[in-house]
């Protein structure tokens, strides 16, 4: 390989880095029931109450105002502080948390959640379900990144101080897995409207900001609150969360025993592991999409017809752009869901060949036989993959034109309905949430609000099926007919691989992507 060669590597490699932390800054069930769960609420393998816990991520919390909360690595602050109704446990599967139990009625339009009793904010006053009403209603109607999640909910009660009542305008598969994210902390109705619910708001959770050891957008030091409700479940006493955007930078640290759990890449690992680290690789972390957001060719109208999104998907080699960019830090895709949720189809993945000959075949028997031009955003999450891109697409007869767009607009640009075209890095999620995202009418990869009968028909039964064996039948129909009709272009998944000091344990693989404590455990 000569020096040009792999020179040329190591940018996309670095560029592969930025990109996913450029993801991070902007990332993007219907269950009857939820019985108590006694190993819910124990730390694992009884881990020792005083240990502590240092981490990177790579951006601080915009806020912590519950109406203007963040996903992504930023979880790992407001999620410590903020209790949620329900969480997502590290095998990907919805659990009570500060509801105990909860119930839909039959048409999927009431959804009644138990609280239970004892909880506590920070300041010592009781949580009650008019501050989970007020939270969910003022987040519902203040533009935020989490007001979409609450979409479909008309109204909200709180009949009794145990009792929330949520009235929809139509079902919603994905309101539970919200309620256990961002859109379902509980913060106190009291305080929510003061000038300090930014930076120190009172909080419902097991942890509390240490404001004299936390320098807002550097470091954040949480302690853990004794009379947290279900403080067992959280073995460490201490959580520094450190705010390091420099993936050398994270390595350093990591050796220097500055930090106990950090990101590394795969070059890394020899390394980091004879310096006494455990390392866990999740193969799944991201989907690499080329999203074909303007599916009923609003503004291009190629893109309405089937044969031209079959063409896209077979103009890329997706392993050999995960052999020779990725270099082992990916896997080869056709879907956009989790390979370990509920959607996702092994069987699905021979679905397009690469194949430019027969792309072009496809392209003229559209009518675009000397093909289309397209403007696409060139953002910091597409840069550096933007040649690759382009040469796929040319290869068919689709000419690419980049318009560059400041970071600060990037998520802008993608619900603009300005590009037809948008290549994202999308961070995994359960099920639920993901066909939320990309397929709903709020969804913040389908700018345009595209719809098919067949897809809403099958979203509606999902979102009624109660049987977790027959919804899962139901998702992967689902995915079927998204990767059939070619809906979007996935190319790859990005992995990601953490390393943890002796005594600290990674507990996830990849079934729950977000960014918890609850990931970590303390084996000491």
């Amino acid at each position: 390989m000569d020096t040009r060669t792999r020179m040329t590597r190591s940018r996309f490699r670095f560029g592969i880095a930025t990109a996913l932390t450029a993801a991070v800054l902007f990332t993007s069930t219907a269950c009857a029931g939820g019985a108590e769960q006694e190993e819910a609420g124990t730390a694992p393998n009884g881990a020792s109450s005083n240990t502590t816990l240092a981490l990177a991520v790579t951006a601080a919390p915009a806020s912590l105002d519950p109406a203007q909360l963040q996903e992504g690595q930023q979880t790992y602050v407001w999620g410590s502080v903020f209790d949620t109704l329900l969480y997502v446990d590290n095998d990907g599967k919805l659990q009570p948390n500060a509801a105990e139990s909860w119930k839909f009625s039959d048409d999927g339009l009431t959804l009644t959640l138990t609280l239970r009793e004892g909880m506590t904010f920070s300041n010592g006053d009781p949580v009650t379900a008019k501050d989970v009403a007020g939270t969910l209603d003022r987040t519902r109607t203040t533009p935020g990144q989490q007001q979409s999640k609450l979409a479909a909910v008309a109204s909200i009660e709180a009949p009794d101080d145990r009792t929330v009542v949520l009235k929809l305008k139509q079902p919603e598969p994905a309101l539970l897995t919200n309620l256990a994210l961002a859109a379902g902390v509980i913060g106190d109705a009291d305080t929510l409207n003061e000038k300090t619910t930014a930076l120190d708001p009172t909080t419902s959770g097991p942890y509390t900001l240490d404001k004299a050891a936390t320098v807002a957008g550097t470091t954040y030091v949480l302690n853990r609150r004794d009379d947290y409700w279900n403080a067992k479940a959280y073995p460490f006493k201490t959580v520094t969360v450190r705010v390091i955007q420099d993936r050398t930078a994270v390595f350093n640290a990591l050796q220097a025993g500055e930090l106990d759990a950090g990101n590394v890449e795969p070059a890394q690992v020899k390394q980091i592991e004879a310096a006494g680290f455990k390392t866990a690789k999740v193969e799944a972390q991201a989907v690499a999409n080329l999203v074909l957001a303007d599916r009923e060719g609003t503004i291009l109208k190629p893109l309405a017809d089937e044969r031209v999104r079959k063409a896209i998907n077979m103009a890329f080699d997706r392993e050999k752009m995960v052999q020779q960019v990725l270099r082992g830090g990916g896997k080869a895709t056709m879907q956009i869901f989790n390979p370990k949720g509920a959607a996702y189809d092994p069987a699905l993945e021979g679905t397009y060949k690469f194949d430019p000959t027969a792309a072009k075949k496809l392209m003229a028997d559209a009518g675009y036989a000397d093909g289309f031009d397209v403007t696409m955003p060139a953002t910091v999450i597409s840069k550096s993959f933007e040649p690759l891109i382009t040469q796929a697409l040319n290869d068919i007869g689709i000419r690419v034109t980049w318009e560059p767009v400041p970071p600060q607009n990037a998520a802008a640009a993608v619900s603009s309905k300005k590009y037809p075209m948008i290549f994202f890095l999308d961070g995994l999620n359960v099920t639920q949430r993901e066909l939320q995202n990309n397929f709903s009418d709020s969804g913040f990869l389908n700018p345009f609000g595209s719809k098919y009968p067949e897809l809403t028909e099958l979203i509606s039964k999902v979102s009624l099926e109660t049987d977790e064996a027959k919804a899962a039948e139901l998702y992967k129909e689902i995915n079927a007919f998204v990767v059939k009709e070619a809906l979007d272009a996935p190319l790859f998944y990005v992995g990601t691989i953490w390393a943890t000091k002796d005594g600290i344990e990674y507990l996830g693989d990849g079934s729950n992507t977000m960014s918890t404590i609850r990931a970590f455990n303390a084996t000491k």
